[in-house]
């Protein structure tokens, strides 16, 4: 799809860079109040954390004819984004209303922070009661980001079979995405191969997000991400919908299909009158 969300300057993004690699340098020096400073635009974006959760809870209330269920951490949230809807999950909500031409209702249960272990523990009960009281139609799920810095691959293994055993066959879960940086690269492959392997035997689709976000290269480092050099931007959102797109789209006319099928038929179970052939 073309891009509808402008790209940010790339002189933008070589500050956010700056200021990130900054923070690193004076976090090992010890150099407290330097760090503090160059994680400003980081502090501003977690202070958002609120507001967003607030964003999706009232999004949450909003009735629809099809059910959306979101499960994942910052980015499912919209942290980076100028609007909480423009995250990956609202542009996501934004595409398929459009393609309905009607409300969809939307459950955004992605928790700011949250590494698999925490979406395990906290947003599979909440899925549980959310799906209790409407079945939902599509699932999504993107986690992972979270574990890296502190990367185990058993407890990653463990926690994501965990996660995707609660969830319907038809969830769709996507690979971690590139974190463009060298030391985190295996970190992110290792992890996407556990995606994977995980979802083949459970029969699920998987994003491409990896190769989506590592071929954006160097432009898409400057004016695809928000001022903490971490979350996506708007546009950088889009990169991950445009991602998710077609399997969401296929599961969209996965659902539709009965639908097209009982028109193509009369309400009886018999062919329309339009497609039998004329009287003689």
């Amino acid at each position: 799809m073309g891009a509808v969300y402008p790209a940010r300057s790339p002189l933008l993004g070589a500050r956010a860079l700056a200021l990130s690699a900054t923070a690193v340098v004076a976090r090992r020096l010890g150099l407290e109040r330097l760090r503090e400073r160059a994680n400003r635009p980081l502090m501003e974006l977690a202070e958002m954390q609120p507001v967003t959760a607030a964003w999706w809870r009232e999004r949450r209330t909003r009735p629809g004819a099809l059910h959306y269920l979101a499960l994942g951490d910052s980015t499912a949230q919209g942290i980076g984004a100028s609007v909480p809807g423009r995250s990956y999950v609202g542009q996501l909500a934004d595409r398929i209303e459009a393609r309905l031409g009607e409300p969809i209702e939307v459950t955004n249960l992605g928790v700011s922070g949250a590494p698999s272990a925490l979406c395990a523990r906290d947003q599979l009960p909440r899925a549980a009661k959310a799906l209790a009281k409407r079945p939902a139609d599509l699932v999504t799920l993107a986690i992972g980001a979270n574990d890296i810095a502190d990367w185990e691959p058993r407890a990653f293994h463990r926690n994501l079979a965990a996660i995707l055993d609660a969830l319907p066959a038809h969830a769709i879960v996507a690979e971690l995405p590139c974190f463009h940086l060298p030391w985190n690269d295996r970190k992110v492959r290792e992890a996407n191969a556990i995606v994977h392997t995980l979802a083949a035997a459970r029969g699920l689709a998987v994003v491409p997000l990896y190769a989506a976000t590592r071929r954006r290269g160097l432009r898409g480092i400057l004016t695809e991400f928000a001022a903490d050099a971490f979350h996506p931007n708007d546009r950088g959102y889009e990169v991950w919908a445009d991602a998710f797109w077609p399997l969401v789209r296929a599961r969209l006319d996965e659902i539709r299909a009965p639908e097209r099928n009982r028109r193509a038929r009369g309400d009886d179970g018999s062919r329309a009158s339009a497609a039998l052939p004329p009287r003689i």
